[in-house]
């Protein structure tokens, strides 16, 4: 299997089909291979090396479809820098994975002097935006347009796609590294199970750089979709391009269809060409869920599971998403394992149970990565004997329904973020004022969970002045992206700690969930 793949089988089938439709930006599938054998083509003229990362910083755009396409062509990786980190955790990945070139849009231009003080071995920084390409940087549109177009590499199946970064439970982000398999592996699952149908004009709404939003766009053009680009996901944006575009399917996080049904001028009319909406990356709350079963009647919702380290686990189809799905348990289901993998669930000795027993969720088959990029202890002990351990707790039913119930690992989803607890902890406890902290996630409407954290201060702390949650926030603004940091606080005398000298988060969590369901990742 190869990424490429992708689009030759397009030109082949339908060159002069609209591949991208980006503003005022639209693509054929012949004008699209071309741009991309020829940046395929700049970025081997620059001295990019098989199998080397090129980092991408960048909201979503026709030039991030393009990199996608490229980089495989040239023989290289990707590493989609996530565009809500700071700039420190932005410098980590870039000098984890070795970076020595970067592509950046308008967006982040402007702090590329501040990446380059952290990361000194960067050689070049290619601007991909639309305005002058700043002084010290490379043309996106002159490397492409000065360069001759390629033959693809065809770089496939074991070969490294990319590397993929997700939040650190020691305190710093992990590159998760996948291969051509793993990707298209997420892609003709997603095909297959969705219910999608064929050529879909599939609106990219999402961030890319997560494994969902790479997935189902990857997904998309398998069925031989046009891809529908908006930078980033803006209700009023996004409604009006469904309606313009005539907008088939999507992918949403469960707070953007909630916001979606909140938009003040919502009308059912405007979702008219609209077929289908895949959530996933957090759990739909029910009262989300129901109401837009309400509000959008004639448009499926489908439920995709999965995890950065093995893409697509599961998917629960339109037909659990129903009045009698609701009556029965089954719209709480994350639906069956894709066609190519094994999921099973065992206790807490590695060893399976019967269908309905609790325990965690391990899978194998070829969605499961590579490892961790230079972590060879951590890949081992989360890929055992072949068998992924996703961390998440949860059951088979007797029809291979996967529910998941509870998470393993403490991770706190907020807005389809994924935050560790451990990485925020780990800021927090290097507060002047703070002598014990726990970070726990608590209910939030809006969000689904919210970051939450419990502090006991230092013993005579004369200053707890600086112990409000404003202070607190621009303290770990500091060292992590916004999104991760704290947003309420409550200070106590002492942690509720038990015999093994282990926090018990579960009595901090009580309070507040006491009553209410708790989220599951």
């Amino acid at each position: 299997m190869n990424l490429t793949q992708l689009l030759h089988r397009n030109v082949l089938l339908r060159p002069d089909q609209e591949a991208v439709c980006y503003q005022d930006t639209s693509l054929t599938y012949r004008e699209l291979e071309k741009r991309v054998a020829c940046l395929a083509g700049g970025l081997l003229n620059i001295g990019i090396k098989e199998g080397e990362c090129l980092p991408l910083l960048s909201m979503n755009s026709s030039r991030y479809l393009e990199y996608l396409f490229a980089v495989p062509w040239a023989g290289a990786a990707y590493n989609l820098v996530n565009v809500r980190w700071s700039v420190a955790e932005i410098a980590y990945s870039l000098v984890d994975s070795g970076a020595r070139f970067l592509v950046v849009d308008d967006t982040f231009a402007s702090i590329v002097s501040e990446i380059k003080q952290k990361v000194p071995m960067l050689e070049s920084v290619i601007y991909a935006g639309d305005g002058e390409c700043p002084e010290g940087m490379l043309s996106y549109e002159k490397l492409l347009a000065e360069a001759e177009p390629i033959e693809d590499t065809y770089r496939s199946g074991d070969d490294l796609a990319g590397v993929f970064y997700t939040g650190g439970t020691t305190g710093s982000p992990k590159g998760v590294m996948l291969s051509h398999t793993n990707l298209m592996t997420f892609a003709s699952s997603g095909a297959l199970m969705s219910g999608l149908s064929a050529q879909p004009r599939w609106l990219n709404c999402a961030p890319l750089f997560h494994i969902a939003g790479l997935g189902m766009l990857l997904m998309s053009f398998l069925l031989g979709g046009s891809q529908i680009i908006v930078p980033a996901f803006i209700p009023a944006d996004v409604i009006k391009t469904i309606r313009e575009q005539s907008v088939t399917d999507m992918l949403l996080v469960p707070t953007m269809v909630q916001m979606l049904l909140d938009f003040p001028d919502f009308d059912v009319d405007d979702f008219a060409s609209l077929q289908h909406i895949i959530y996933g990356a957090s759990p739909m709350p029910q009262g989300t869920m129901n109401k837009a079963l309400e509000q959008l009647p004639d448009v499926g919702f489908i439920q995709g599971y999965g995890m950065t380290e093995c893409g697509l686990i599961s998917i629960s189809p339109a037909s659990n998403h129903t009045p009698a799905a609701n009556e029965s348990g089954r719209i709480r289901s994350a639906g069956i394992p894709g066609p190519v993998q094994q999921v099973r669930i065992v206790d807490e000795q590695n060893v399976p149970v019967p269908p309905g027993t609790i325990g965690e969720i391990t899978l194998r088959g070829p969605n499961i990565m590579l490892g961790y990029w230079g972590k060879p202890e951590l890949t081992q002990k989360t890929v055992v004997d072949g068998w992924l351990h996703t961390g998440d707790g949860g059951y088979i039913d007797e029809q291979g329904y996967i529910f998941v119930v509870d998470r393993v690992k403490d991770m706190i989803i907020s807005g389809g973020e994924n935050i560790y607890s451990s990485e925020v902890e780990t800021v927090v406890s290097q507060h002047p004022s703070v002598a014990q902290c726990a970070v726990i996630g608590i209910p939030s409407d809006e969000w689904g969970e919210t970051v939450h954290v419990v502090i006991v201060a230092q013993a005579n702390e004369e200053n707890l002045d600086t112990l409000t949650i404003e202070h607190l926030r621009d303290f770990c603004k500091e060292h992590i992206a916004g999104y991760k940091c704290p947003r309420s606080l409550t200070l106590i005398d002492a942690l509720p700690i038990s015999g093994a000298g282990k926090i018990l988060k579960n009595e901090l969590r009580k309070p507040y969930w006491q009553g209410r369901e708790a989220q599951v990742s």
